[in-house]
Order: C-alpha cells, then structure tokens, then sequence
C-alpha cells in the first residue's frame, strides 16, 4: 500500500522568536518536519533611514548609522564617513587612519563572536555562547573607554575620529590580543569540535560557488563558497593596503565552513591590530575640516568590507549641508536571496541553523 503525501503545513517563524535574530519573520511551508517553500518577510525594523538623512546634515546623520549593524557600529561609521570625505577630497592624518584600523578591526571581532554564539546558542549550546560573549565584554570596555558606550559606538567623524584612547585603553588592547590564542583554542575545543555542532552545520545547507557568484552574495558567507573576494583587497581603503593580512576562504559550501570562517577571520583581525599598535604614529586624529559640512555638488559611491558583507553608501550631494539623495547598500539583506533556495528540502531545525550561519542583524537589513 502506496502512502501519500501528507498535509501541507503552513508555519510561521519570527518575528517574535529567539533564533530569528532581531525582527526577522519567514513563512515555512512543510511537508512533514521537509521544509518545501520558505517566505521571508522584512521590515518589521524599518525606520526609514535614507529618507531620513535628507533632513540630517551630514554630521548628524552619522549616529545613524551606528543603528544599522549594530553589531558592528565603528564599520558603519567608517563607510559612511570615508564616502563623505571621497565627495570633500579630506584627507585623514595618519594616527586617525590607523585608530580607525584598530577599532574597526575589533570591531571585526566582536561581530564574529556574537555570530559564532548566536549560532551555537541557536543549536542550544549555551556554554559555547558564554565563551564567546565573555570575550567580547572586553572589547566592549575598551569602547566605553574611548567612546562612552558599548553598543552603539559613534567613534568615526569626517575627517578622523572623535577622541584619543585614554591611557588605559592600550594595556587593556594588549591584554586583549595576548589571550586570543588561548580564546580561539578555547572556542574551537568547546563548538567547532564539538561532535554534535558539526553534525548540524556539517554539509548542511550547501552554497555552490556559481550560486553565491550569481546571488551577489557578500562577506563570509560568499568566502566559506570558495570565492576569494574581499573589499579590503579587491578595493583598498583608507590604509588597508600596508597590512600583511590573508583573506581566509572555505570550500566546503556549508553552514560549517560559513561559521568556522568567522573564526579564521578573527584569526586574521588579530594580526591588522597588532601590526597597527606596532606603526601607529604620534599627531593628530582629525583632520582640518569646515564646522559646516558642505560637500561640493556631485555624487558618490563608497563599499567598504563589513564584517556580515560589504556594506556601501551612495550619496548624491547638491552642496548644501543636507544630501539630496542617500541610498544604502546592505550586505546581510542581499545576502538573505539564498534562504529560500538553499533551506528547501531540509528540515525545520536545519533552517534555523542555516539562517544563524547568515549572521542577518535586522537592523542593517531593514534601514
């Protein structure tokens, strides 16, 4: 006797649900536990932020920025700051160039960690996810130190950055990248070893090249695919280009390479920082910039290498203190395109997995 299909089963997840990281909601159809057609549904966070940079000077546009990728506010400071100064012609002293280096790199770091224990915590690993936040409390002290906040930390300006580190920032740096050893070591013993973490990210949610390539994915989750491309290579910004750094790259297409890639890249962050602390030259942090921000009329683009992709800001001025027109490209929202192709055919508690492996912040997502 034939047994036919069951009834379709409409589910949805989000936005109200601990593994949908921030707003997120998508519409499962399932055959059984076999997910058949994934509906993502976006913008429960929408605040309109290109529009409403039409009506922010320049300046004040900046602290908006730091709610995008919160998770990595420096990085969304420093891609729209760097596409201002491009408009300007500003050119940035050198201690401010390599300030900015340092906190965008840890920046980096931190960004990976709350993605490699969110992605543990998302497979109910609750040690792994206190390993990794545990660290990242001391980069957040080192924010505070020099910005005033842990989160939302507005530290790039045009022209450089807002404040000198105080003394007590460089022990706590140096600190801070003499443990990493152990903090990687650490890390790898307690999820990416773990027996039960590689059998739910092991050849689970498979991403080909050709698909990433044709997607316009971004970021990790383009490099864990086998592609080698990243901004900070492929397009040098600011000074990127004096730091002896590989860009890490994964073949094996999966939910596990696109997690474990995070950690090389944390790996590689270490190395920009400490050559940084290492060159950073004396003088000023910020350059001789009007009070009054007036770009001439034009309009510029300017990408920069996220830690979720690459994030870019178009700005078309008319030479007023306000832009005329500002437009946003955000790494994780065009990176969410694979969801529905890659998660068919799994089950339910995969999908969770392969969504945690995109590292989606709804804040940048959604604008």
């Amino acid at each position: 006797m034939s047994i036919g299909k069951t009834e379709e089963l409409v589910l949805n997840m989000g936005p109200q649900h601990p593994s949908m990281h921030g707003l997120f909601r998508m519409v499962v159809h399932l055959e059984g536990e076999t997910v058949t057609h994934i509906d993502p549904k976006l913008g429960y966070l929408h605040r309109g932020m290109e529009k409403l940079a039409e009506s922010r000077t320049y300046t004040q546009f900046i602290p908006y920025t730091d709610r995008l990728d919160y998770l990595a506010s420096p990085h969304n400071n420093l891609a729209y700051v760097q596409t201002v100064e491009k408009l300007m012609g500003v050119e940035i002293p050198e201690r401010g160039e390599y300030l900015r280096v340092i906190f965008a790199e840890l920046a980096r770091i931190a960004s990976h960690q709350v993605m490699i224990a969110s992605t543990a915590l998302d497979l109910a690993g609750w040690t792994a996810w206190s390993y990794a936040f545990r660290d990242r409390e001391r980069i957040c002290d080192m924010y505070e130190m020099t910005a005033g906040s842990r989160l939302t930390v507005n530290i790039m300006r045009i022209g450089g950055i807002s404040a000198e580190p105080p003394e007590e920032f460089w022990p706590a740096l140096q600190s801070f990248l003499d443990d990493s050893p152990e903090m990687i070591e650490e890390y790898y013993g307690i999820f990416f070893g773990n027996e039960i973490a590689l059998g739910r990210l092991k050849n689970v949610g498979i991403l080909t090249k050709e698909m990433a390539e044709n997607l316009s994915v971004t970021g990790p989750v383009l490099r864990a695919s086998g592609v080698d491309y990243d901004v900070r290579k492929a397009e040098p910004y600011g000074i990127y280009d004096r730091f002896d750094f590989k860009v890490p790259v994964r073949t094996g297409c999966d939910s596990y390479d696109r997690t474990i890639l995070r950690l090389d890249e944390i790996v590689e962050s270490i190395k920009i920082i400490k050559q940084a602390v290492r060159d950073i030259p004396g003088g000023p942090i910020m350059a001789k910039v009007p009070k009054v921000i007036k770009p001439p009329a034009g309009e510029v683009y300017h990408r920069v290498e996220n830690p979720k992709g690459e994030l870019g800001f178009y700005i078309v001025s008319n030479g007023t203190t306000k832009p005329e027109r500002l437009r946003i490209r955000p790494g994780t929202f065009i990176n969410l395109q694979m969801l529905p192709i890659v998660a068919k055919g799994w089950k339910i508690q995969d999908v969770v997995a392969i969504f945690a492996t995109l590292d989606a912040v709804l804040g940048e997502v959604d604008k």
